[in-house]
């Protein structure tokens, strides 16, 4: 089996062997394997192809090929999913360009109730700041974009203990690179032991966590951390629990030591399997931590808003599993639209891209930073799935504020923009919706307005986007689309620029 990426990856030995292990079980048990070959031809034709300002912006069209493979693979001991694009684009303003988009990830079990495997690996575009222009779609160029790569590999030893404890040792080793401008690895070893009380419903948890981060830009960072948890069942629909322990970190702060005791404690409601609401209060080496969840589904109808707040990096955000509440939704929903279970993913992936709910441009910008930041992030997502439409509403805001200094990001941004990311604030609003017009045709719509606020230097850019597709299967293999783009950027620093692109295409699959 494949699961690696097409590019080369530097320093390939660090997960090659785990490819190799993920194949394991695929030779030893039966799988259920789907694998969709595609390509996609179209042409384009943008008035502002760098997204540049007014009185620098140059016109083209745009030709593209983009050959992409889809692998699913689903069996006892192993789930495999593989999501994988190149893009070749000639422009008449500017030389060839090659891009790739790489979307895979994957579950073996290696030793029954023993020995585990996670690993997981993108490639996407991604833009570098927060401020300045910003890409929408793979199709447009910018300085202001870079591709970066992620891979994440996880072997796991997890066994039950019978009358004691389920214990569990895992090693992670993940990285984030972009290009020559960013390169992050870290290596994270845990040992944790969870268990009951034996029949009245207490749970408790044990751990210790040691992570290493090696950073180009600086020197190497420890993090270590112990803890215990306690949850205690109140009813059969209410759990209170609590969360206590130690940490200590050695990166260089400005204000507060980043060691010191922690603790939380919280409360979860399950009144059925459709709704649930969990939040949390509590106290580290910064402040007071709060935490929210909330989710609740109908028939039609799904809502989630989320709140958390932690110490994190660039890198952690990039590896960072965000839920996926609402493509699983929309996935079971149109199990009877669509009844092929590879197209569904697909026309569910698409109209969450559509709608900027789905990879690398959803929600606010994770911009390239080597600082350590707090960060308070609200998110929250509204779905209706009719019979012949479904309209999505996504909200975001997030800050961020710097725990380290500023200088160790002149590689990624001049001298007189140090300042831009040491306290930031980003709000994003994202709306799509798409109808079903006959079994053949469908149109979509997606809007979107971001916010992004240099808080110490007075800085707000503001972006809106608007996309219309219009979508038409020709043959069962077949389609043809044809899509119409607007982006505005407006900066009180300057910059300002508009662009306008039409594109038309037709997508085969073999």
């Amino acid at each position: 089996m494949a699961i690696m990426i097409s590019a080369p990856w530097r320093g390939p030995r660090h997960w090659s062997w785990a490819v190799v292990a993920l194949g394991i079980p695929a030779s030893a048990t039966p799988a259920d394997w789907t694998i969709s070959p595609s390509v996609r031809v179209g042409e384009s034709y943008s008035d502002n192809v760098r997204l540049s300002p007014q009185s620098e912006a140059r016109s083209a069209w745009i030709t593209e090929l983009a050959p992409g493979i889809a692998v699913a693979a689903t069996g006892p001991r192993l789930t495999l999913q593989l999501d994988y694009t190149l893009q070749e684009r000639r422009s008449t303003a500017e030389a060839a360009r090659r891009t790739q988009s790489l979307d895979a990830g994957g579950h073996a079990e290696l030793l029954p109730e023993w020995l585990y495997l996670d690993a997981r690996t993108a490639i996407s575009q991604q833009n570098i700041s927060a401020f300045g222009p910003q890409i929408t779609d793979p199709g447009q160029d910018s300085t202001n974009a870079v591709s970066t790569r992620t891979v994440s590999v996880t072997p796991m030893l997890r066994h039950y203990f019978r009358g004691l404890a389920t214990a569990e040792l895992r090693y992670a080793y993940e990285r984030v690179r972009a290009d020559s401008l960013y390169d992050v690895d870290s290596r994270d070893l845990r040992l944790s032991l969870s268990g009951d009380d034996g029949g009245r419903g207490w749970q408790w948890q044990a751990s210790a966590d040691h992570r290493s981060t090696r950073d180009v830009a600086s020197v190497p960072v420890t993090n270590n951390d112990a803890a215990a948890t306690l949850r205690v069942p109140v009813d059969p629909m209410l759990t209170v629990f609590g969360t206590v322990g130690y940490e200590r970190a050695d990166y260089q702060a400005l204000d507060t030591a980043p060691r010191g005791r922690h603790w939380s404690a919280g409360a979860a409601w399950q009144p059925s399997d459709r709704t649930s609401a969990s939040a949390s209060v509590g106290r580290r080496f910064f402040g007071q931590t709060h935490s929210l969840a909330l989710q609740h589904r109908m028939h039609t109808v799904v809502w989630t808003l989320n709140y958390d707040e932690d110490i994190s990096t660039t890198s952690a955000q990039f590896q960072r599993l965000q839920p996926d509440v609402v493509g699983n939704f929309l996935y079971q929903l149109w199990a009877v639209r669509i009844p092929d279970p590879q197209m569904r993913l697909q026309v569910v992936n698409a109209f969450l891209r559509l709608s900027q709910l789905l990879g690398p441009y959803a929600g606010n910008v994770n911009y390239f930073s080597h600082q350590y930041f707090l960060q308070k992030q609200w998110s929250g997502a509204a779905v209706y799935s009719g019979p012949r439409s479904t309209l999505a509403l996504a909200l975001n805001t997030s800050r961020r504020t710097t725990q380290t200094n500023s200088a160790i990001d002149s590689p990624l941004l001049p001298p007189g923009q140090l300042a831009l990311d040491q306290y930031t604030r980003q709000r994003t609003v994202q709306a799509g919706w798409s109808w079903r017009m006959s079994s053949r045709d469908s149109l979509g719509a997606a809007a979107s307005r971001s916010v992004a606020d240099a808080l110490d230097t007075g800085r707000t850019d503001r972006n809106d986007s608007v996309n219309l597709n219009l979508t038409r299967q020709l043959q069962p293999k077949l389609t043809a689309t044809l899509d119409v783009r607007h982006t505005r950027h407006r900066s009180n620093a300057g910059g300002d620029y508009r662009e306008n692109a039409v594109s038309a295409a037709m997508i085969l699959l073999f």
